[in-house]
């Protein structure tokens, strides 16, 4: 998604490849940070592990909820706004590898929805009844990275703003010398 709103060419696929690459390292910190705490409690990361997480570890679970519709582009979460910038400027340019990649968005999204129905619902096996939901360390280091997912999925205009001058200056400079190179 990053390369495809860049290589558009265009300051609105430049500002969403740009703001994806941000988003994309807060929401990836976050699932990081995320597997990182099941897996010091359990010491596996396998998915067919676990199941009923949801009622053992709510505050878990409702982080990863987050981090996981955010990463999917839900609309109101960081994600959202940036895949959009870079498909709508993207699609001037390059129609059919937009919709192949907006295609390949919604397996992600089905994917992610099977593994929080697999992880998070159904019945908790009894070798975890001991798991412990997540502390106020682990809470220290990821809602700050909430925040940013949440305030950047309602006002996108925080980042957007900081980098419209240089997606302009950018695109126009390329757009100069390719013509000057090519006589366009």
């Amino acid at each position: 998604i990053v390369i495809l709103g860049i290589a558009a060419m265009n300051t609105q696929g430049m500002l969403g490849g740009m703001l994806q690459m941000f988003n994309h390292g807060t929401i990836t910190a976050m699932l990081f940070l995320i597997v990182g705490v099941i897996y010091d409690r359990a010491h596996t990361r396998g998915l067919d592990d676990f199941g009923g997480l949801m009622n053992k570890m709510p505050k878990y679970s409702g982080v990863m909820v987050l981090a996981f519709f955010a990463a999917i582009g839900l609309p109101g979460l960081s994600g959202f706004i940036s895949e959009a910038f870079s498909f709508l400027g993207a699609f001037q340019s390059f129609r059919w590898l937009t919709i192949a990649s907006a295609f390949g968005i919604v397996l992600t999204a089905g994917y992610m929805l099977w593994t929080l129905q697999r992880v998070f619902l159904g019945t908790l096996p009894e070798k975890w009844n001991n798991l412990t939901d997540i502390n106020s360390r682990e809470l220290a280091m990821l809602i700050p990275l909430a925040i940013i997912v949440i305030i950047l999925g309602i006002y996108p205009n925080l980042m957007l703003d900081v980098m419209n001058t240089s997606a302009n200056s950018l695109v126009d400079f390329v757009k100069m010398n390719s013509t000057v190179s090519f006589g366009n």
